[in-house]
């Protein structure tokens, strides 16, 4: 992963880039540990980050998920899953926050 990333994550990997390279090297390993693809990984990512309430690493895997080339109809679809293990009010969120990257172009 680089260290041209935005905000406070951009700065902790160049102030330590030692943990940034071994925070680096974790989910690269976690990645490789077993049979998802590509795919999935980013899928499950986005779905941690909902459950997490992170808008901040929802906005990230959203970005990452489109450049990947996922479509915005199935990154919408994991906040919708949201609803019942997580309830209404976090997915609605969520699914503003992938709005956010979805309906920025």
């Amino acid at each position: 992963m680089s260290k041209n990333l935005p905000g406070a994550a951009g700065d902790l990997a160049k102030a330590y880039p030692d943990v940034w390279s071994a925070y680096s090297d974790l989910g690269e390993a976690t990645a490789k540990a077993g049979d998802l693809t590509e795919r999935e990984r980013r899928l499950v990512k986005l779905a941690l980050s909902i459950g997490a309430a992170s808008e901040g690493a929802v906005h990230s895997h959203t970005r990452r998920a489109l450049s990947e080339g996922i479509p915005a109809a199935d990154l919408h679809q994991v906040a919708l899953m949201a609803i019942g293990p997580l309830g209404f009010p976090r997915a609605v969120a969520a699914g503003t926050w992938i709005s956010d990257e979805t309906e920025s172009d």
